[in-house]
């Protein structure tokens, strides 16, 4: 069933415009405390956490407002990181947990992120049953069963705590001085604190939100402000999280650029060596580079593939019994430690490896050797369809003809905004531009209703 507002990671859009309203947020709060509270028993709990966006306020007020008219006991966690909420979810018994972000989406965005009572992201059925709910009138409880809401003020070091247990026992970080980029989100308390007190000397880049500024000029989608740091302070590594640091960018003591691909390379490898890597195999999307299936297929390792979107790497990860997997875009899930995808949970691994083999971050970030890779989004109108015109399939078709035994191509639809983004790998640099640039102008032609 096709879903109207929920995209590849919860419902997203621009903040006070449709649907990302506060009636909106409401509603969808109603009908998540219903589908939820369908036993009709006191008791249910929903635990809400945020990134460090204006707008958060209001949604948390709203969603609030909605899960409490259903019953639902609210549990505020304010502040923390994405992975923090789905921990909580569970620790603290909790039906539901929701986060509100759009993760790398600049500040006049947001988004309402959903965790199930196991603590991992809602499946589409799921979704598609409070959709059902949302467009029909919500029942709403009786007057004496109106659930209660409060702030929790430890779940920031709940996290911290469960974080720092992922660390090798008697592991530090002393010597190693570490830039960490909390891109004004999430992230922008805890992560400084965890490396600090793991002993690292700690250079804080992206810490000072003003409800504005997130994903600003820094964090993982804008690393050169983490690589300049790195360059001016002389330090060893840096991490450089999204908004709410569920993913991760590793850049090497020269500010090089390791995405999440390369770190899962070396995760992979080093899990193999140790017989920690279930199955022997890793679970990425069709946006991984084939350079690293290559990689990992000389090691005897399997890359399977899944649709793009880090909810989608963990369902093949639960249904497989695999334990690590994730995204080019640095979503990096290890369901040893995390139920869904934790940039510091994954650069204290990283830093981990770099303790552990004396290497420098520059030979441990650098696993395999990149097939060229060209990737070009097209944005495109509300009403449009592209990839439904003649002439954009026209183009696609030649370009697969072109590419045959030489690389392969990806066209798909954003699940978070109106793009459509147009990937090939092909060895042949010039040939790869000439594909890509082909599809994009029809793509472009073809993105604005009257086109």
């Amino acid at each position: 069933m096709a879903r109207k507002f929920f995209g590849t990671d919860g419902v997203r859009g621009t903040a006070n415009k449709y649907p990302m309203t506060a009636e909106m947020a409401l509603r969808i709060g109603a009908a998540a405390g219903r589908y939820f509270r369908n036993d009709g028993s006191n008791g249910h709990r929903v635990v809400i956490g945020k990134d460090t966006r204006l707008s958060g306020y209001m949604f948390e007020n709203a969603l609030t407002a909605g899960l409490t008219s259903t019953g639902m006991n609210v549990l505020l966690l304010g502040p923390v990181p994405t992975p923090a909420v789905g921990m909580l979810t569970t620790s603290m018994r909790a039906d539901l947990g929701i986060m509100i972000s759009a993760s790398h989406n600049p500040a006049q965005d947001n988004g309402i992120k959903f965790f199930g009572p196991d603590g991992f992201k809602l499946s589409d059925d799921a979704e598609s049953e409070i959709e059902r709910l949302l467009e029909g009138e919500v029942e709403p409880a009786q007057a004496t069963n109106i659930g209660r809401a409060k702030r929790i003020d430890d779940g920031r070091f709940r996290y911290a705590e469960r974080i720092k247990a992922t660390f090798p026992h008697g592991m530090r970080l002393d010597g190693l001085k570490v830039v960490i980029d909390c891109a004004h989100g999430a992230g922008y308390k805890v992560a400084p604190e965890v490396l600090w007190e793991l002993g690292a000397t700690v250079i804080p880049v992206g810490t000072d939100p003003n409800g504005y500024n997130i994903n600003e000029n820094c964090g993982s989608t804008s690393p050169r402000t983490a690589a300049e740091a790195i360059v001016t302070h002389g330090a060893d590594v840096g991490i450089s999280l999204d908004g709410d640091a569920d993913r991760v960018m590793i850049l090497d003591e020269n500010g090089q650029v390791a995405d999440g691909d390369q770190i899962m390379g070396l995760f992979a490898t080093r899990w193999a060596e140790q017989d920690r890597l279930r199955g022997g195999t890793l679970v990425a999307t069709v946006m991984s580079n084939l350079g690293l299936e290559r990689h990992l297929d000389e090691r005897g390792l399997t890359l399977k593939r899944t649709n793009v979107g880090d909810r989608y790497v963990v369902e093949a990860m639960r249904a497989g019994g695999f334990n690590l997997g994730g995204e080019q875009s640095g979503h990096i899930v290890m369901t040893d430690y995390a139920t869904t995808g934790d940039g510091l949970l994954a650069g204290l691994q990283f830093l981990s490896a770099m303790v552990e083999t004396g290497r420098p971050a520059s030979e441990l970030s650098r696993v395999f050797e990149t097939v060229p890779q060209l990737l070009q989004n097209v944005r495109f109108e509300e009403g449009a369809d592209p990839l439904a015109q003649a002439p954009v399939k026209a183009a696609i078709a030649e370009a697969e003809a072109t590419l045959n035994g030489q690389g392969r191509l990806l066209i798909r639809k954003s699940g978070t905004e109106p793009l459509i983004r147009v990937m090939a790998e092909c060895t042949d640099d010039g040939l790869l531009a000439q594909v890509v640039d082909g599809i994009v102008a029809e793509v472009a032609a073809a993105s604005s209703v009257n086109g």
